[in-house]
């Protein structure tokens, strides 16, 4: 059996997206697979391998107690058996019956924060049978939006609304769509972390109407001036709200253009929209990975 998820960009509300504002995420034309083979062995055998196909964590389990063998990192062993120990408080049968071979395969590098756990606990929910946001829940108590993306094939419209998530699919091209490019910042952000840090602050209401109403103005924006001034307000109440600078203050304050950072501030991609192809300005200042918008976004 063969399973494949997307991964995911969050490109309006992070952080205040835990607190019910609206946000807009898309799906990436990246993702991950996931293989498993049955045998007649009493044990798991994991291997996960990287885009450029090597493999980055292999590690060995007894199926029936979970108890490790072998691995090539106790802490990911740690992490992966506590996620089946949560999929068989749901579904107690899942990989009991016979031995495994599972092999995951990313087609994204791991490190640039598109979603290797969001794809990973989708396809293991798809192959239990189980709700991947209740086990999202359990394991990781994010909003959930990388679980959306994971499942659609569509840019989504996402909120939480008294503990319950409002997805609606929409269109997300801009007509300028190509004057939009994605970086990646060279560093990877523990959205856990990330998440934990941020939930000592409380948002306004007023500020949580404001950034939901940018992401709808965002949504149906068709000048490019105002798309960049959007983002720009974007930036600025995020960066009031978490006490950081924003990225183009911080890092590319001679950009002629505007950024805006995506997901957890300070790694992970930013969004740059620029009039000028800003391929040459990024890779001078040693970002070397740059997208374009119909090579990144479903």
């Amino acid at each position: 059996m063969r399973l494949y998820s997307n991964g995911k960009l969050l490109i309006s509300g992070e952080y205040v997206i835990l607190d019910g504002a609206l946000s807009l995420a898309v799906p990436t034309l990246f993702g991950q697979y996931l293989e498993i083979l049955e045998n007649d062995s009493k044990y798991i055998k994991w291997t996960s391998k990287n885009s450029d196909g090597k493999v980055w964590f292999e590690c060995k389990i007894f199926r029936d107690n979970l108890k490790l063998d072998k691995s090539s990192s106790i802490k990911i062993s740690n992490t992966l058996i506590e996620i089946i120990k949560n999929i068989r408080d749901f579904n107690p049968n899942f990989l009991t019956n016979s031995g495994t071979n599972i092999t995951t395969k990313l087609t994204f590098d791991k490190d640039w924060g598109l979603g290797s756990s969001s794809t990973l606990i989708s396809n293991l929910s798809k192959l239990a049978e189980i709700d991947p946001y209740k086990l999202n829940n359990k394991i990781f108590n994010g909003s959930g939006y990388d679980i959306a993306c994971a499942e659609s094939n569509s840019p989504l419209l996402f909120s939480i609304v008294e503990n319950k998530k409002h997805i609606k699919e929409v269109c997300f091209r801009p007509v300028f769509h190509e004057n939009i490019y994605f970086v990646y910042l060279n560093r990877k952000q523990n959205s856990l972390t990330e998440v934990k840090k941020y939930k000592k602050i409380k948002p306004s209401k007023e500020l949580i109407s404001e950034v939901s109403e940018i992401t709808k103005n965002i949504l149906n924006c068709s000048d490019h001036k105002i798309f960049n001034e959007l983002i720009c307000s974007h930036e600025q109440i995020i960066s009031k709200l978490i006490s950081k600078k924003t990225i183009k203050k911080e890092l590319f304050s001679d950009f002629n253009g505007e950024i805006k950072s995506l997901g957890a501030w300070g790694g992970d991609f930013i969004m740059v929209s620029s009039e000028d192809n800003p391929l040459n300005y990024f890779k001078n200042k040693g970002y070397n990975t740059v997208f374009k918008f119909n090579d990144l976004l479903i």
